[in-house]
């Protein structure tokens, strides 16, 4: 994948691809379950910065 092709992905594509449902992406990222819900469909790259730097390497498989 490109690097640039990244943020164009949705979380729910992403999370999906890392075999991760919404609540256990939750947990590794210690926010709360309907934050991720609420986000799912957005792409990451317009994702707030708080969370998008908590989700972000774990969609990224560091």
């Amino acid at each position: 994948m490109f690097p640039w092709s990244f943020g164009n992905k949705t979380v729910k594509e992403l999370r999906k691809k890392q075999g991760l449902t919404a609540s256990e992406l939750a947990i590794i990222a210690k926010v709360n379950s309907p934050i991720i819900k609420k986000v799912d469909g957005h792409k990451i790259k317009n994702v707030p910065e708080p969370l998008k730097s908590r989700i972000e390497p774990v969609l990224k498989g560091r």
